[in-house]
């Protein structure tokens, strides 16, 4: 039996695509393995939202250099973002690579393997440039929904991914998405559902919707336009599937529709991902982010009125060009009065053939940028904890994933150990149970908090009774 190596960096969508390259190696007769030594096949999943991710790509492929001059008949591959990004300059940096294969194209890459065991020699397959053909054609360039699935790489058995859009044309200036992921496109619902349906048939009881502006799905047949809103509902009609997350929006697509989906539906989870970039108009504009931090609060404030408890998170890019420190401290009074229940926040890094290379210098200094992403960090953690906080004493239902880090770290086993799960609104929550309870749905009650974790004891009367004293006391 061949071995295959694959190893994932980026987001939840590049976390999908493995799982299908996964799945259609099995069906060649592959089987994973954890060590590049014992490999046949060494795939790359990669990046290119940010340049550290790529250069821990070519970083590992340096270090690949010795094994294929030992086992020449081994297959090198990078694949996804960065492959559609660098292209043919891949092998001109590591020519020991055999394969680089875009977003688009991984249903091929089982074919292309055979192709170069074979007849040996390098192979490339891309997708159209946004600008090299009609869009229609662009669009089947960049198009691979393949229904191929392997548990085995899920996050857990009873989580899955389903993409339900590909691409983006927001275009804002700093994102490569547009250019390695190609136009946006949404699944036919029907293919969806059915998808759905699948993974419910396998034991999963939690979907994670994805996409690149996930509540910008649309779906035209004919005269009528299927909207996101519509896929939630008939989403949440599958018996077995308990819970629906989504992931990511875009704030000028958070309609009171989508609103009203979220708070009406017990299954949809009570969490919206929105980010916002920054605090400041004039950032906001050179992001050609397409709103205003006026809009963005409207719709922050209809969130919070709509669905009550909602957590909202948020992404904040730091010294974007010519931030100065009047529009970080714009952004830092944002995050302050919008209590966020979390933030992810980067500095800003330059990516070629983006807008935001071309047409601005990046002239904010590193120890700046630096500076920046540690107040705001402080300050969101800060928030995140008082928030969390607030959980004492209350009783949350949470879907255990299986053993905390800690216990994974230092190899606990055993009748009992410390699990971990989340709420219906993102939260995460450690426990002591015991693994027969991973994948279930457990009554929690919460004693104690930091800014990033809720820590509670599986619920008996008893121990409510107990916390909610405890909460009243002051303690």
């Amino acid at each position: 039996m061949k071995k295959l190596y694959i190893e994932t960096v980026g987001c939840q969508m590049n976390m999908l695509d493995s799982e299908l390259v996964v799945a259609s190696l099995r069906k060649e007769g592959y089987e994973l393995t954890s060590q590049t030594a014992d490999a046949d096949a060494i795939l790359f999943n990669t990046c290119s939202v940010r340049e550290h991710a790529e250069e821990k790509i070519y970083s590992a492929l340096g270090r690949l250099k010795d094994a294929k001059r030992d086992k020449p008949e081994r297959v090198i591959g990078v694949i996804g973002c960065m492959a559609q990004n660098h292209q043919g300059s891949v092998f001109k940096r590591a020519p020991y690579v055999d394969l680089v294969v875009g977003p688009g194209q991984l249903h091929q890459i089982p074919a292309l393997i055979r192709d170069i065991e074979a007849s040996g020699g390098q192979r490339i397959e891309v997708s159209l440039g946004r600008k090299d053909g009609a869009r229609e054609d662009i669009e089947r360039s960049h198009e691979s929904f393949d229904p191929l699935r392997d548990p085995t790489m899920r996050p857990t058995p009873f989580q899955a991914f389903v993409r339900i859009q590909i691409g983006c044309d927001k275009f804002c200036t700093y994102c490569i998405v547009p250019s390695v992921r190609g136009p946006e496109q949404s699944r036919p619902p029907a293919d969806i559902l059915a998808e759905a349906r699948q993974l419910v048939g396998e034991g999963c009881r939690e979907v994670t919707l994805l996409g690149q502006t996930v509540n910008s799905y649309r779906y035209r047949q004919g005269e009528t336009t299927y909207r996101f809103s519509d896929l939630l509902h008939d989403l949440h009609a599958i018996d077995g599937l308990d819970r629906i997350k989504f992931v990511t929006n875009y704030p000028k697509d958070m309609t009171d529709d989508v609103l009203a989906a979220v708070r009406d539906l017990p299954k949809v989870s009570k969490y919206l991902h929105v980010p916002v970039q920054s605090g400041s108009d004039a950032v906001l504009k050179r992001m050609k982010r397409g709103y205003t931090v006026a809009e963005y609060r409207e719709m922050l404030q209809r969130a919070y009125e709509w669905v009550p408890g909602v957590a909202v998170t948020s992404d904040f890019i730091v010294g974007f060009c010519g931030e100065t420190d009047e529009d970080f401290q714009l952004t830092y009074e944002l995050v302050r009065e919008s209590r966020f229940k979390n933030s992810f926040i980067f500095k800003y890094s330059e990516r070629p053939g983006t807008r935001g290379a071309s047409l601005y210098a990046d002239d904010v200094p590193d120890e700046v940028k630096r500076r920046r992403n540690n107040e705001l960090l402080a300050l969101q953690n800060q928030i995140s904890e008082e928030d969390n906080h607030r959980m004492l004493g209350q009783s949350v239902q949470v879907l255990v994933e299986g053993p905390s880090r800690a216990s994974v770290k230092h190899e606990a086993a055993g009748p009992s150990l410390q699990l971990t799960g989340r709420t219906l609104c993102d939260r995460i929550v450690v426990f002591e149970g015991n693994p027969r309870q991973t994948g279930q749905l457990l009554d929690v009650a919460i004693y104690d908090a930091n800014s990033h974790t809720l820590f509670g004891t599986v619920e008996t009367d008893h121990v409510v009774g107990e916390l909610v004293q405890l909460s009243g006391s002051g303690v």
